[in-house]
């Protein structure tokens, strides 16, 4: 959590191609939900750091409709086991159950599902399987990896995990 108690979230690695988000949302959106999208939509990486409560979460829902939309995976990782099945329920409730998988420590639900919610320390694991710069097996159809509550970067005994995550 920074000083103005505003949470961060990281959506990386999203490539080409526009969804409009009035398909999705049937509300409006915040200026600021908007340019993060437009920016996920043109390929770029985005970071959001907004206060808690203010719609950051519409991007990483953004990001995982549209790699639907273009038949891609997305992975969403969060720091805590809780987190992650609390996320796994809302996303089958939203997107269906075969759309969406789990990998904790403890369960590995429908691993190959389009959404694979994940703690940060698993995917993290993942990577150091795979050399820089190549795509291993786990990775193949990626279009975003979600890193849902990345201000845990500034925790002393678990921020290593989401640099060395940002920097791989």
């Amino acid at each position: 959590m920074t000083d103005s108690g505003a949470t961060v979230d990281f959506v990386a690695h999203p490539s080409s191609s526009s969804l409009d988000p009035g398909q999705i949302f049937p509300f409006p959106l915040d200026p600021f939900q908007l340019q993060a999208m437009a920016a996920l939509a043109a390929g770029r990486s985005v970071v959001v750091c907004a206060p808690t409560g203010s719609g950051k979460t519409l991007v990483g829902e953004y990001a995982i409709h549209r790699a639907l939309a273009r038949g891609k995976r997305v992975f969403y990782t969060t720091p805590l086991k809780a987190l992650s099945n609390q996320k796994l329920r809302d996303f089958r409730e939203a997107l269906g159950a075969e759309q969406v998988g789990l990998l904790t420590g403890d369960l590995c639900l429908n691993r190959e599902a389009p959404i694979l919610v994940m703690t940060t320390e698993i995917f993290r694991n993942m990577l150091y399987g795979t050399p820089i710069g190549e795509v291993g097996t786990s990775l193949a159809g990626l279009e975003a990896v979600i890193l849902d509550e990345c201000h845990y970067m500034n925790d002393p005994q678990r921020g290593t995990v989401w640099e060395e995550t940002i920097i791989y």
